[in-house]
């Protein structure tokens, strides 16, 4: 019995784990989103770019076309409306992973429950 107590402890553990993960990156997604945002209108005036966590570049933004990275190492060039439409599907995909989550830490914690009337029994 607390053999299966602790496979559900480590059960619940990483699922947590995974839908933190999750939220991080609906979040930066967001923030992603409400940054390109910013960049419409703006062309030929200076922005902060980031090159790294937390260092930015003073920049002269050229054109509203973003170039997106579309895996394997592969860049195509994008608009603005085009790049979230890409950020939207990303968060809706993230977002039906983190109901899936969801949905398995209930069905985990139905199966502690059972356990727990089955033991009390």
């Amino acid at each position: 019995m607390i053999f299966k107590f602790q496979v559900f402890e480590q059960q619940v553990r990483q699922l947590q784990e995974q839908m933190e993960a999750v939220e991080r990156g609906i979040n930066d997604l967001g923030s992603i989103n409400f940054g390109i945002d910013e960049l419409k209108g703006n062309v030929g005036k200076e922005i902060l770019s980031p090159i790294g966590k937390g260092i930015f570049v003073d920049a002269k933004l050229a054109s509203e076309n973003l170039t997106v990275d579309i895996g394997g190492k592969n860049f195509v060039k994008k608009s603005i409306p085009e790049t979230k439409a890409i950020i939207g599907e990303q968060i809706k995909k993230l977002t039906s992973i983190k109901k899936d989550i969801s949905n398995n830490l209930e069905q985990i914690s139905g199966e502690i429950t059972k356990t727990l009337e089955e033991f009390q029994k």
